[in-house]
């Protein structure tokens, strides 16, 4: 009898054939059965990539109670635009299946609140897909700050830089009513999250500008913000830049300094008893968010990205929105 995880995929665009090229690498645990996705071009797409590998490509079926109603899976991996995010996954829930949502988790607040509900009543498992809070390097690098091990929090540095105004210019992700925010919303989420993870606690107030650049929605902004302790924060996302992409975000401590990335994709650490320079932190391989979710499903790990992760995100994002739509007055919140 297979062991495998039965995986749906919901929607299989740019980002979900990333995934899926990871979850093609871990095919002794996982089995995409069905995919789920109304273009045929993108369907086509991802199937030529089962294809490569010599496997036949899961069969498309774009109605989601349909495909629940018939195909038998264990799990599904929701990766559409950030609009349907909500609807998807209470569907899904409700029909009895886990899910590994795509960030960031819903569209405002109250839709995380009712996400929570949904997901607290039906018992089934509900994992963000951030791949910071999900990464070894962030998780490990919390739990050194929560332990004291670099002294006491001073404050934390972040920035996101991306080409992302010019390349998502004319899709869904500057359509406000399908994306929900701009910039800091969507790539930005990373950091909004992974460093509110590192903090360990929520802001107490936040100040924030934010610029649109000529377009829909904002491409770069600059947040600065106070920690309930005490400690300050500082984030800038700058998505008008030429096409590359990074991140970088500096912890420091009293005993010494972490630097990682909003990803996860890398820990270093400088001591202030050690020598003048940043260490790699080595930690174990991850292949990526869907490994996490299945160390997660499998009781290895206590769930690090739990829905709860998403409404911390969208309250932070209104309060960052608030304070920009006045000038950058700061922003109190509960």
């Amino acid at each position: 009898m297979s062991t495998k995880t039965r995986l749906a995929m919901i929607g299989v665009g740019g980002m979900a054939r990333h995934h899926i090229r990871q979850i093609l690498r871990q095919n002794d645990t996982t089995e995409i059965t069905v995919i789920c996705e109304p273009s045929l071009e993108q369907y086509e797409t991802a199937a030529s990539m089962f294809e490569a590998d010599g496997l036949r490509p899961p069969p498309n079926e774009p109605d989601l109670d349909r495909l629940l109603a018939t195909y038998p899976v264990d799990a599904a991996f929701i990766i559409t635009p950030h609009v349907f995010h909500h609807n998807q996954a209470v569907v899904c829930m409700g029909a009895g299946v886990d899910v590994l949502l795509e960030k960031p988790m819903v569209m405002n607040a109250s839709e995380a609140e009712h996400l929570i509900d949904v997901q607290q009543q039906t018992g089934r498992l509900l994992v963000v897909a951030f791949q910071g809070s999900l990464s070894p390097q962030v998780r490990a690098a919390s739990a050194m700050l929560r332990a004291g091990k670099l002294g006491r929090l001073l404050s934390i540095s972040a920035t996101v830089w991306q080409g992302w105004g010019p390349n998502t210019a004319g899709t869904w992700r500057q359509i406000p009513q399908m994306a929900g925010g701009g910039f800091l919303f969507d790539t930005g989420a990373h950091m909004l999250n992974t460093v509110v993870d590192l903090a360990g606690e929520g802001f107490a107030e936040v100040a924030a500008w934010l610029d649109n650049n000529g377009r829909d929605v904002e491409t770069m902004g600059v947040v600065m913000g106070r920690l309930r302790s005490g400690p300050w924060v500082t984030m800038h996302g700058c998505g008008e830049t030429i096409n590359t992409w990074g991140s970088e975000i500096q912890v420091f401590c009293t005993e010494g300094i972490l630097r990682t990335g909003i990803w996860g994709e890398r820990l270093q650490m400088q001591r202030k008893a050690g020598p003048p320079r940043f260490n790699k932190v080595r930690l174990p391989e991850s292949m990526g968010v869907w490994q996490q979710f299945l160390a997660v499903r499998n009781g290895e790990i206590e769930n690090p990205s739990p829905p709860e992760v998403g409404l911390r995100m969208a309250r932070l994002y209104d309060a960052i929105t608030e304070s920009a739509a006045q000038g950058g007055q700061p922003v109190r919140l509960l």
